[in-house]
């Protein structure tokens, strides 16, 4: 199978224009029959625009979308092979669990008994048997959200759209249910594209993820890919928890850049095949990838630095630390909290830092 054959869903320079707001700007992005992509972006990135786009909801200015190789981008809604779940799941008040579900297969005149099969087929797969006549008001968080899932798979589209999926849902339930979501796709096998800001949404759901700024994507990789090798460091502040240190560049050629960041001690090295296109760059290390002790390290294999513990906090199965080092930098800290013990490291406590060099990254804007 070629790499053409394999895109299923081919967005090709799409913009976006409304008056003289870009909110999608010239972006290209191939997406794989069955494949579970999400588009990441903070409010404003444009996300939103672009689901709407796929879903016919929006026209762009330019450029083109195609789904199973046919072009899409002036299809009406109702005749693509897609369906969207919206944030607020918009169900009918007034109707019964299997109606709302049943709504759109009526609207085609199935046959009652056609229609009664694919709605319990559907109560089945999201596990609601038993909910058919409970009215929304009647329901938790939870069960709405998987009423409304059904009743966007029920006519079976070729692609489903998730426009913030799990935002109405609290952290426990929301956790649960991105399993359930993921066990869903994998029975289906069509394909899922959601919108989302949460970032461990986007990272537990995933195949892959596409990081959106400003109406472009800045980077798009598998979830692993992305958090170990950001692009950028705008990249690696958006996901997740990290340290940025700013960094002088002393010397560069072929095989390595070096440079001077005194938040870690000084000189440090880096393979490096392209050439720093500045003087100042970002040092990145992720928190989880720092260890903390009382005692100096032993281990030569290591870097390590002094400081003290400046902020303190305990959050069950991790620990956070913020550390004021000796060249007067903060540095954060989390460790797994293994133990049933006491906390042995706490507020002012003298302590040592020290990490792999391999887990800092080099990062330029």
């Amino acid at each position: 199978m070629t790499s053409d054959e394999q895109n299923f869903i081919e967005i090709k320079g799409v913009s976006k224009h409304f008056g003289e707001i870009i909110a999608v700007d010239n972006v290209d992005l191939a997406i794989k029959k069955g494949e579970l992509f999400s588009i990441l972006g903070a409010s404003g990135s444009g996300k939103t625009t672009l689901l709407r786009i796929l879903a016919g909801l929006e026209i762009p200015s330019q450029g083109s979308i195609l789904i199973d190789g046919v072009d899409m981008t002036s299809v009406a809604p109702y005749d693509r092979p897609v369906n969207i779940m919206f944030q607020n799941y918009a169900l009918f008040p007034h109707m019964s669990v299997f109606e709302n579900i049943a709504y759109g297969l009526k609207k085609e005149g199935l046959q009652k008994e056609s229609i009664e099969e694919k709605v319990q087929k559907m109560l089945t797969l999201v596990k609601l048997e038993g909910y058919e006549n409970r009215k929304p008001n009647q329901l938790s968080g939870g069960q709405s959200q998987r009423v409304a899932l059904a009743r966007s798979l029920v006519k079976e589209p070729k692609v489903l759209l998730l426009d913030e999926p799990m935002a109405a849902l609290d952290k426990k339930l929301r956790q649960s249910t991105q399993f359930e979501l993921m066990d869903i796709h994998d029975e289906l096998g069509i394909t899922f594209v959601i919108v989302t800001h949460d970032q461990e949404e986007a990272m537990t759901l995933s195949d892959r993820i596409a990081i959106m700024e400003q109406g472009q994507f800045v980077q798009i990789g598998s979830p692993n890919l992305i958090y170990e090798n950001p692009s950028s460091k705008f990249v690696a502040d958006f996901l997740g928890n990290i340290n940025l240190l700013e960094a002088i560049v002393t010397e560069q050629n072929d095989k390595e850049i070096i440079v001077d960041c005194a938040a870690l001690g000084g000189e440090l090295k880096f393979d490096q095949t392209e050439q720093a296109n500045a003087s100042e760059m970002t040092v990145a290390l992720r928190p989880e990838k720092v260890m903390i002790e009382k005692n100096m390290p032993t281990n030569d294999d290591q870097s390590h630095i002094k400081g003290i513990v400046e902020d303190f906090g305990y959050f069950g199965n991790l620990s956070i630390y913020r550390v004021k080092t000796e060249s007067g930098h903060v540095i954060q800290v989390s460790k797994q909290n293994r133990d049933r013990v006491e906390q042995s490291i706490k507020w002012e406590d003298e302590v040592y830092l020290s990490w792999d060099n391999d887990s800092l990254m080099l990062l330029g804007e």
